[in-house]
């Protein structure tokens, strides 16, 4: 099945704003000629091979354990995830670096065994999951069309960004005018422009970052629309072999919902501490191993800050 877990986190970015190639594909990737200031059209090649890994690893059967710190108006949040067959199991083990309090603490398992329990729950909160995943690869597969790009030099990258020491591609992007979205969910990148960061020896989308210059209406108007001035940031890292994790979320979008409700969302979550578990893990396997990493974070004191994941230049 997809990997729904992978693709959720890059949709929560995208739509609130993904990943090994098939063989027919690496040949693709393998083609595609270098990137360079004289070379524009070398450049949308690029962009070609690295989306199409991007939508190939949706079906990567690998999963990994994750920790998350998530920073908003409201204080911070850390939660860890297991990636499992059935569905994404997470679980938050501190609100502003501090522990849960024990009655906190109860409410999150028995949430998480209430979705054991739970086969119908569990099935809702799949199908969740992979609407998110196909709106998001659906953007992803835009990008080509969607966007104009220009060779903008390279940066290096970092643990958390692409991988230490390989040299990323950087182009600006701009809208296509010729572009005509075919839905309200491709619509988010009318009106964007900003850069992305690719590793030319992988293909992978190690950074996206963009901001809107220009109000854009959602839904063809009638849902609402996002307020110029928007912006949002996407990092991934190479987390061990050829298997890719998103590392780095920030959003920052305002705007309307229905004509008069506000939206205001403003984000930033790092995740880190990325360790393989096996790819045919069950959700309630998933339960249990998240309550085990709970008790050992609580018995070591591992809830404070995670280290940023460095952006590279801007």
């Amino acid at each position: 099945m997809p990997n729904a877990g992978k693709a959720f986190r890059f949709a929560v970015l995208l739509l609130s704003v993904s990943l090994l190639l098939g063989r027919g594909a690496v040949r693709l990737a393998a083609q595609a000629p270098a990137c360079s200031a004289q070379a524009s059209v070398s450049c949308l090649a690029l962009v070609k091979s690295a989306v199409a890994n991007e939508v190939a690893a949706n079906d990567d059967p690998s999963k990994h354990m994750f920790r998350s710190r998530k920073e908003t108006a409201q204080g911070s949040q850390t939660r860890i995830y297991v990636e499992t067959r059935e569905a994404t199991a997470g679980m938050t083990v501190a609100y502003n670096d501090k522990p849960l309090t024990p009655d906190q603490l109860r409410g999150e398992e028995d949430r998480l065994d209430g979705l054991v329990n739970s086969p119908e729950q569990l099935k809702r909160k799949h199908a969740q999951e992979a609407e998110n995943s196909e709106h998001t690869l659906r953007i992803v597969k835009a990008m080509p069309d969607a966007l104009l790009y220009q060779y903008d030099g390279e940066v290096e990258g970092s643990a958390g960004m692409g991988h230490p020491g390989a040299q990323l591609v950087r182009l600006k992007f701009r809208p296509n005018p010729a572009y005509q979205p075919p839905s309200h969910v491709e619509e988010v990148l009318v009106g964007m422009e900003g850069v992305v960061l690719i590793d030319p020896t992988q293909r992978r989308l190690a950074k996206v970052d963009g901001t809107l210059f220009k109000e854009v209406s959602f839904g063809w108007g009638i849902l609402g629309h996002l307020d110029k001035g928007g912006h949002f940031l996407v990092q991934q890292c190479n987390a061990g072999g050829n298997t890719w994790e998103v590392s780095r979320m920030s959003l920052s979008f305002t705007g309307k919902i229905l004509f008069f409700k506000k939206l205001a969302i403003h984000a930033d979550e790092v995740f880190s501490d990325f360790r393989s578990v096996p790819s045919d893990t069950t959700f309630a396997q998933g339960v249990q191993m998240l309550k085990s990493e709970e008790v050992n974070l609580a018995q070591n004191g591992v809830v404070g800050p995670v280290k940023p994941a460095e952006e590279g230049a801007h």
